[in-house]
């Protein structure tokens, strides 16, 4: 699977789809390298578009342009308490912990 969603980030992006009204939720995911080799990723609601990668994941319709692809790979979204009361999507790469 190109890309997996924890429960809890699932539950967050269709409460969010509802509350703007974009039934079914089509996500989109990008990556990109930033200047300093790290990665940079984004998500939105979109519509799916020719070339895209697309897969269902908990009810929800994720993808991923053409370029994206091999960024995103192996990528887990989550949905996380950073610090009291902060809530955050995070996106962790397979091997990699998440930072609170």
């Amino acid at each position: 699977m190109m890309i997996t969603i924890s429960p809890k980030a699932a539950e967050r992006i269709r409460q969010s789809a509802a509350e703007s009204g974009v039934e079914p939720p089509v996500l989109r995911v990008a990556a990109k390298i930033a200047g300093d080799g790290t990665l940079d990723y984004g998500m939105g609601f979109d519509q799916s578009r020719s070339g895209d990668a697309s897969v269902e994941v908990d009810g929800i319709q994720v993808v991923v342009a053409e370029a994206s692809r091999e960024l995103v790979s192996g990528t887990h979204l989550d949905f996380v308490e950073v610090e009291p009361g902060d809530f955050r999507f995070v996106f962790v790469q397979a091997g990699e912990t998440p930072e609170p």
